[in-house]
């Protein structure tokens, strides 16, 4: 019998502090930068966004959202054999012990095993990957997987550019074996050729800093690309799935700009209310996005049983990817 992976639960959580337009603007104006929620709505759709209160961590956004996941999947804790988070932002400085392993520990998890994916804002769509190829492989039955960032802590408030588009937050699913498919194809790309388009380009050396601990984009490079690359991945995993775009219910595009996916929603033929859209609220939350969407379309009843979705994103790397599932 041939084996599958199924999302059995989704789950998300926003820290409670919202910062509106209106609120960054005021903070940006008593540093001397100008800008406004019409400049900033018209070129990213965003009108607010949530930041972490200090002292809260990627992991502690991560717990709130794996516990809602579980709950909805109907699972106890123990059957979770493995988790991979999706970040940019971990708890500790290196990496280790990964963001995974410290969410383990949180939710009382004593079995399996956990480990960290970075790819940025694709690094959900990488984890999801990696999840169904473990299940069909036999070696997981229960996969958690949660995209968790706190992008408010390598903003540069002095960048205008890149402080209005980000926002805190974390999203979950778990993915369970199945006989019945539920990841139908999945397409990973990457080019680090462009690596410098988006970065953080500073390095930790001797105890300190070396270059920038804060977000570097290239703005108008980010846009053209990511407009290219996300209509060109979704054609490809819906080949791999046997489908093409109107066999299709719902696009879950990584949040970045509004205008990047009424784009991709466009060339898929794909009608804006077929579009899930949070990043109104949410702003760009890199590697939690995409769940945080997906999480907030299955609660509202938009996404129900048996339907299909394409999930797709683009991150620094560069990194880029799709994932087509039935729910």
């Amino acid at each position: 019998m041939n084996m599958y992976s199924k999302i059995s639960g989704t789950g998300s959580y926003l820290p409670p502090k919202r910062v509106t337009n209106q609120d960054l603007t005021l903070q940006l104006a008593a540093q001397g930068i100008e800008t406004s929620d019409e400049w900033i709505l018209s070129r990213s759709g965003i009108a607010a966004r949530h930041f972490a209160e200090p002292g809260v961590c990627s992991s502690d956004l991560a717990v709130q959202a794996a516990e809602r996941a579980i709950a909805m999947s109907g699972l106890d804790k123990s059957q979770i054999d493995l988790i991979i988070l999706a970040t940019s932002t971990p708890d500790h400085l290196g990496g280790f012990p990964s963001t995974a392993c410290i969410v383990q520990r949180k939710l009382g998890i004593k079995n399996g095993a956990a480990f960290d994916v970075q790819a940025v804002c694709s690094g959900f769509v990488y984890a999801v990957s990696i999840a169904d190829a473990m299940i069909k492989a036999g070696a997981n039955k229960h996969v958690l997987i949660i995209g968790a960032e706190v992008f408010s802590r390598i903003l540069d408030f002095k960048d205008r550019g890149t402080c209005v588009l980000f926002g805190d937050g974390a999203g979950a699913i778990v993915l369970s074996a199945s006989e019945e498919p539920g990841i139908l194809a999945a397409k990973l790309h990457a080019d680090g050729n462009y690596s410098h388009i988006l970065s953080v380009p500073g390095n930790l050396a001797c105890g300190a800093v070396e270059g920038s601990a804060f977000i570097s984009m290239d703005g108008p490079a980010v846009f053209k690309l990511a407009v290219s690359l996300l209509e060109k991945v979704a054609q490809e995993a819906l080949e791999a799935a046997g489908m093409v775009s109107s066999d299709l219910d719902w696009l879950v595009p990584h949040q970045a700009n509004i205008r990047i996916m009424q784009s991709t929603a466009k060339k898929l033929g794909m009608p804006p209310d077929k579009v899930v859209v949070t990043v109104d609220q949410h702003g760009n939350t890199s590697a939690a996005s995409i769940p945080l969407a997906l999480d907030c379309a299955v609660r509202d009843g938009r996404i129900k049983s048996g339907q299909t979705v394409l999930m797709e994103g683009v991150g620094g790397g560069f990194t880029w990817g799709a994932v087509v599932a039935r729910m």
